[in-house]
Order: C-alpha cells, then sequence, then structure tokens
C-alpha cells in the first residue's frame, strides 16, 4: 500500500463537474492498492498517517499532527501510484488490484482512519474520473510505502 500525503490548506474532488468532497486544514492522501495489501497494511500506514508530524507548532516547528491540530483528512483512491517505470517510458501498472480487491482494502482503510481519528473521513469516489483540487501548505509532501517502512 502506498499513500502519498499533502499538507494541505483546503483540497476538494470534483466529479461530473460537482464537487463531492472538500477539507479545510489537514490532509489529502492519495492511495495506491496492491494484492497483497491486507489488514497489517492498513493499521501501519492508518497509525503512521494519523501520527505523522508535518503541522507546526507556536514555534514553526513540525511537531503537530492532523489529529493534534484537529485537521481534517480527505483519502482519495490513486491506482497510478502503483506504476513501475523500470521498463521503457509507459507506466505498467500491473502491481496494482484490481478493482473488486482494491474497493474492500480501500473501505476497510477509510473506516480504520475514520475510528482512529474518532470522526469522519472525506473521500473521493472509488474509479471515478476526478478532479483533484489543493493548496498543498508549505509545501509538505510524505510518500509512505507499507512494504518499504523506512
Amino acid at each position: 500500500m502506498r499513500a502519498l500525503i499533502q499538507r494541505v490548506s483546503s483540497a476538494s474532488v470534483t466529479v461530473d463537474g460537482e464537487v463531492i468532497s472538500n477539507i479545510g486544514l489537514g490532509a489529502l492522501v492519495l492511495l495506491g492498492i496492491e494484492d497483497r495489501d491486507g489488514a497489517e497494511d492498513i493499521e501501519w500506514l492508518v497509525g503512521k498517517i494519523t501520527k505523522l508530524r508535518i503541522f507546526d507548532d507556536p514555534q514553526g516547528v513540525m511537531n503537530y499532527s492532523v489529529k493534534d491540530v484537529a485537521g481534517e483528512l480527505l483519502v482519495v483512491s490513486q491506482f497510478t501510484l502503483m506504476a513501475s517505470t523500470q521498463k521503457g517510458n509507459r507506466p505498467s501498472y500491473i502491481r496494482a488490484s484490481r478493482p473488486e480487491q482494491a474497493r474492500l482494502i480501500y473501505h476497510s482503510f477509510i473506516t480504520s482512519l475514520e475510528l482512529n481519528m474518532e470522526r469522519s473521513v472525506k473521500t473521493g469516489e472509488f474509479g471515478a474520473m476526478m478532479q483533484v483540487a489543493l493548496v498543498n501548505a508549505g509545501p509538505v509532501t510524505i510518500f509512505i510505502d507499507s512494504h518499504n517502512r523506512e
């Protein structure tokens, strides 16, 4: 499971010309899922995202998590995060889970995130063509791979 976390002052998702989700201060999480992802990956990644200290304290040091600042989360499925670019110039998405499998893991991830945050999490529309708008605050962008825990 791969996540690209962006600290935002605002973010939104539009589908067919209609804004379906939006947040203020918080984090936009782009989520890529592969077949080998499971409950352990979800638990680990949810813990990382909710505890990741990417928000400034009063001294301007990144010491606060999204929970500490009562920030919002917007999670958008993005199979292209699973791209392999080792051969040629056309990315391969062979590692990305099929939609049926990925949808189940995506919804389990959202549920776990909501339990951890103790509130609802905004989402995109799984499998839809989405336009994602954001104001990346900082900018701060962090990439996490549950199978490469650095």
